[in-house]
């Protein structure tokens, strides 16, 4: 019998265990491997494949879920909770947390109450879209039909946000993307809020060219989790930001476009401008 996949899977519990209780004095890669007793390069590959992530994001995940754990208590400061969770300086804090949840430690710990969003409203192709960024990136982009009940359903997903409207059109270049399959020169930066599991969901739509069709079940197998379809299913149907994050991409095996968060008439939409837009290219 080959019992290999068995070794490597219990070799990948041992070293995420290790990762788990020895967080806090940040251990590199050679040394988690050395603890499994193989080279730094195979574990690193094995561990990825296994896994999902690398070594290095399973240790700033398990990170800095334990700082927002001590975040999350009265008394607590960026400076006990930065060596507390085995960080040597607070700056290193503030990285991870902006790279891992999307926001600094002091937005974390006050609900968001000092971020600052600026939204506006705007017509597309296909239809009126509320947009929203902080100082970071997009953070939401909904299709609506009632402007009141789109702002307020906005406002529900960051309660303590600061607000501002924009009288002019700060997302032009969204809007042009929208309406003209426009690429803009700069790279547009997203400020995404989720679980693992969802980013990891939301990182592989982006993969989808336009143009092009993928199934719930071929991004499971992308994202390494090819038994979870439906659970990407409802990821996908939490993505907060319509369009740049092309979840309208994934259509059912049997070819049925499915249903989509903004509109089934919407998405078939969506995909035909898109096709038609590839083949004028």
């Amino acid at each position: 019998m080959y019992l290999q996949p068995q070794i490597d899977f219990d070799r990948i519990s041992e070293a995420i265990e290790f990762i788990k209780n020895n967080f806090k004095s940040q251990p590199s890669l050679d040394e988690i491997a050395n603890h499994v007793n193989m080279s730094p390069s195979h574990f690193q590959k094995m561990f990825t494949h296994w896994s999902g992530i690398s070594p290095k994001k399973m240790l700033q995940y398990v990170t800095v879920n334990y700082a927002k754990s001590i975040l999350q208590t009265e008394k607590a400061t960026l400076f006990n909770t930065t060596f507390d969770s085995g960080l040597s300086s607070t700056s290193r804090l503030h990285d991870l947390f902006v790279t891992i949840e999307a926001m600094t430690p002091a937005e974390f710990k006050n609900g968001g109450a000092s971020l600052t969003i600026s939204y506006s409203f705007a017509d597309t192709n296909f239809g009126k879209i509320i947009i929203a960024s902080t100082y970071i990136g997009i953070c939401h982009i909904a299709f609506y039909e009632d402007e009141n009940v789109a702002l307020k359903n906005f406002k529900l997903i960051f309660t303590n946000a600061q607000f501002l409207k924009e009288s002019k059109p700060t997302h032009q270049d969204i809007t042009l993307f929208f309406n003209n399959d426009f690429t803009p020169t700069k790279k547009i930066k997203l400020h995404l809020r989720g679980t693992n599991f969802q980013l990891k969901v939301w990182q592989a739509l982006l993969t989808i060219p336009s143009g092009k069709l993928s199934t719930y079940g071929q991004l499971a197998s992308t994202i390494q989790s090819p038994k979870a379809a439906r659970a990407v299913g409802t990821a996908i149907g939490s993505n907060p930001v319509a369009f740049l994050i092309p979840c309208h991409r994934v259509i059912q095996a049997t070819g049925i476009f499915g249903g989509y968060m903004w509109g089934p008439k919407r998405k078939t939409a969506i995909i035909g401008w898109e096709a038609a837009q590839k083949n004028l290219k």
